[in-house]
């Protein structure tokens, strides 16, 4: 009762409601090296569990915006002619946006398999593009260059980054720009659906642009969309601040059908938030299940997890949804990296995003490498090079 008691005091009751079923969960709390030896309800006796302390380590569990965006977020001074616009004219029109700038980092490709005469093919692209906001307020990229940041040219970095690669289905992540995103990649013949967190940090930041969120593109000259759903991925039986956005599409030419999914899971260290983003690859794997299991399944995203993550297993291991590792296939391991940044804290090359299919409907048949250290440079990312302390990945199939 004291510990009710507590949590209740907080003008967010709703809030404090939830944290006292997570706090039920009471190997959770002693996996925390904080309170490893501290009983559950003696931490909240104590005032050591907090609506604060969750909030800050495991983010909010609401699902209410807070904050109205700004007007910022329409980037109205873009336009482009009416109609759709040649791939070469567009990636022209991006350079000339980025004419101070550098060249785009290079990239080479792995060929796993040759492509049959007859099968149809789909080249997917993952990529966690950087929210504006969380980047230049937030995320403390501290050798980055201000110049790579500045959002005017940044958009066109972003763009030409997707557009290069002519992917037929586009997953992004962290994206406060949609409607940005959307005019421009409507002009190549792309349509796109957005599914932003429900709580999004963006909106408690200044000159912020809106909530981040998930994106999926998809080329309307090759599939048609026949149904969307979403999910706020769910923690304990409890809302959490992470979603996931899956359009099921059909191939105009075939008829065949394909489900394309995408996430962002939860940030930060430790053991408890290992326990997390495993919880919440589960709720994502039973959320896809009823209908995915049945038809070629691509989920991808930032999984915010090394390989050695239980939540990787997770998505390997489902008997639902037998799912592989793009990349793992194609190299026999991970990459050394998906991300390369340089914080307060020092320097982070880690491998967090990763692209799964199921093996048994859908042939692996090549994978874009990543940039060597040389190419990525000393700032390492994002730089003036590149949009995003997130590296593209992309993946070509072929149906089975």
């Amino acid at each position: 009762m004291a510990a009710r008691q507590l949590l209740l005091r907080s003008p967010c009751k709703v809030e404090a409601l939830q944290i006292l079923q997570r706090i039920k969960m009471e190997n959770m709390l002693r996996s925390n090296y904080r309170l490893a030896s501290v009983e559950p309800q003696t931490c909240i006796d104590r005032g050591l569990i907090n609506l604060d302390y969750f909030h800050k380590v495991m983010g909010s569990f609401t699902a209410m915006p807070k904050v109205i965006p700004s007007a910022n977020a329409n980037d109205t001074d873009v336009d482009y002619p009416s109609g759709t616009v040649t791939l070469p004219n567009f990636i022209e029109y991006c350079s000339k946006q980025l004419s101070d700038l550098p060249p785009p980092l290079k990239r080479t490709w792995t060929s796993v398999k040759a492509k049959t005469s007859t099968n149809e093919t789909i080249r997917l692209l993952q990529w966690n593009v950087l929210s504006q906001t969380l980047g230049t307020t937030h995320d403390n990229f501290v050798q980055c260059p201000e110049k790579a940041l500045i959002w005017r040219t940044r958009r066109y970095r972003m763009l030409e980054e997707v557009a290069r690669f002519v992917p037929d289905v586009i997953c992004l992540q962290e994206v406060d720009h949609f409607r940005f995103l959307n005019k421009s990649l409507e002009c190549l013949g792309y349509s796109g659906h957005f599914f932003p967190k429900p709580d999004s940090p963006c909106l408690y930041l200044p000159n912020n642009s809106g909530p981040d969120g998930c994106a999926i593109f998809y080329r309307t000259d090759k599939f048609t969309l026949t149904e969307v759903a979403t999910r706020n991925i769910e923690v304990w039986n409890v809302q959490s601040n992470q979603v996931a956005l899956n359009l099921y599409l059909k191939s105009i030419s075939t008829q065949k059908e394909i489900s394309i999914g995408t996430t962002h899971l939860k940030a930060k260290t430790g053991p408890l938030l290992m326990t997390l983003r495993n919880e919440q690859g589960q709720d994502l794997l039973r959320f896809l299940k009823d209908k995915s299991s049945n038809m070629p399944t691509i989920i991808c995203g930032d999984f915010n997890a090394e390989p050695s993550e239980p939540v990787y297993e997770t998505m390997i291991s489902n008997k639902d949804i037998r799912l592989k590792s793009a990349y793992q296939k194609a190299y026999n391991r991970e990459p050394k990296f998906t991300t390369w940044k340089i914080r307060e804290d020092g320097e982070h090359m880690q491998t967090l995003d990763y692209i799964f299919h199921t093996n048994e409907t859908l042939d692996l048949l090549g994978v874009l490498d990543m940039p060597d250290e040389e190419e990525i440079g000393k700032p390492r990312l994002p730089s003036p090079a590149y949009a995003s302390d997130h590296l593209s990945l992309v993946a070509d199939f072929e149906w089975k």
